[in-house]
């Protein structure tokens, strides 16, 4: 692939990335808020593969860690969320059972990361995110599918998830 569209493909997805996390979707409590970045970002990571996902992600977060939108500790969470939810779809292949879950484990380990960052307690920390865990699982699956039928009607539907296909 030539170096052009790759760099546009990236910054695309980046910049849907940095979007969608501004997109809040309310919780049953207060505090159970929830990003809607994270389906997305699983979708992405399925259609574009791992290396693509966690470039897009890096300049995502450069980008709302410069527009003031995010602080050092929202970056450090989001990137270790991008982490293991990535590496979970490299490793496991994109599968639904590596999909569902790889939203949700990397939300817990994020938060995980999150409770020791701020001493607060891991537990709390990971109940207040069942609702955004439980949403993830639901719709990254259908969202994965959907990205890839949109990536089909692009200049970029050659590509596929690392040479694998779902």
């Amino acid at each position: 692939m030539n170096k052009t569209r790759e760099i546009t493909l990236i910054s695309l997805l980046a910049v849907i990335i940095a979007i969608s996390g501004s997109f809040k979707i309310p919780g049953p409590l207060p505090g159970t808020e929830f990003q809607l970045s994270a389906p997305i970002a699983v979708a992405i990571a399925v259609s574009f593969g791992f290396k693509r996902y966690i470039l897009a992600g890096m300049i995502a977060s450069a980008i709302t860690l410069t527009l003031g939108t995010h602080t050092i500790i929202n970056v450090v969470i989001a990137m270790v969320f991008r982490v293991v939810a990535g590496g979970i779809l490299h490793f496991f292949k994109p599968r639904f059972i590596s999909i569902t879950i790889a939203g949700p484990l990397g939300s817990i380990v994020a938060r995980m990361v999150l409770g020791l960052l701020l001493k607060s307690p891991i537990g709390v920390m990971i109940i207040a995110g069942l609702p955004g865990m439980l949403y993830t699982a639901i719709t990254a699956w259908s969202l994965s599918k959907l990205l890839i039928k949109i990536k089909s009607y692009t200049p970029f539907r050659e590509m596929s998830y690392e040479g694998k296909s779902i």
